[in-house]
């Protein structure tokens, strides 16, 4: 099993949560005006980061695109296109742990039409897809931190914080940094490493046609159905309150081949389904 960590992605944010927030978590979704204390308590940064990435209890969506490149030589490979579903649970005590629900799928795409590709060479194609990552945020020492766990049956992985996400505040914008090393062991012996790196810019809603934008770096292999060598992935990635807002190709796309990955999960109850196996949606799939 291979992992892609994406938007925020995020095994960008890593915490670690305790048996109440956890009880809290496990009640559900929260409407905007359920919210509770919490969320007025939170300090501006991870109130602003939250908002942006997960919402305020509406599903939002994270769309991207951009290209695959050959590494050392730049050559382009293959376009790629996704999109990740959130929405967000907060804690019913101040200063507890924020739960983001999310799931996310990417898929490779022709250079010259765009279209989604399905087989090369011969070999069958498949996107990526994530039937969920849950991602418990907090604040501490100036950076967010978050565990994130993902994984289904005894493939469940929980990915401790480290470094956590700076951020920094640029006139009325927050920029936020995360950078991700991955290299852990596969099954059959092989590592599997990777380098990844995500820009947030978030402005003020009205100050910009655009308010929540993002750039994303990752140095690791190509799939084996492309030859497994070196590779460079580039995205753009911003975000969309309604699916209808999605590029036609992409919406048409995931309408026939992952309209379940167009909600985020309901609740925590639907992500323990999907841990123990006991969902309809697909298995897990990375690059």
């Amino acid at each position: 099993m291979k992992y892609i960590i994406l938007t925020l992605s995020v095994a960008y944010l890593f915490g670690s949560c305790t048996p109440k927030a956890e009880k809290n978590n496990e009640a559900g979704i929260q409407t905007q005006l359920e919210r509770p204390k919490s969320y007025q308590a939170a300090p501006e940064a991870l109130r602003t980061w939250v908002d942006a990435r997960a919402g305020t209890g509406d599903p939002v969506h994270w769309v991207a695109d951009g290209y695959v490149y050959e590494y050392p030589s730049g050559k382009k490979a293959f376009g790629m296109k996704g999109f990740d579903s959130s929405t967000v649970i907060w804690p019913e005590e101040e200063g507890g742990l924020v739960t983001h629900l999310t799931r996310k799928t990417f898929a490779y795409t022709d250079l010259e039409t765009g279209e989604v590709i399905t087989e090369y060479e011969g070999q069958k194609v498949e996107p990526i897809a994530y039937p969920y990552q849950m991602i418990t945020y907090r604040l501490e020492d100036g950076k967010i931190y978050g565990d994130v766990e993902q994984g289904v049956g005894d493939r469940i992985q929980k990915i401790p914080s480290v470094d956590g996400i700076p951020f920094r505040k640029l006139g009325d914008t927050y920029i936020y940094n995360a950078q991700v090393y991955l290299d852990f062991p596969l099954p059959g012996g092989k590592q599997y490493q990777a380098w990844e790196n995500y820009d947030f810019f978030i402005h003020p809603e009205g100050t910009v046609e655009e308010p929540h934008q993002m750039t994303w770096q990752r140095y690791g292999q190509m799939p084996a159905w492309a030859g497994g060598g070196p590779a460079i992935i580039r995205l753009h990635s911003w975000r969309v309150e309604d699916t209808n807002e999605f590029d036609p190709l992409l919406l048409s796309w995931a309408k026939a081949e992952k309209e379940g990955w167009l909600k985020p999960p309901t609740d925590m109850a639907e992500v323990r389904a999907i841990q123990k196996g006991e969902h309809t949606l697909p298995g897990w799939s990375g690059i």
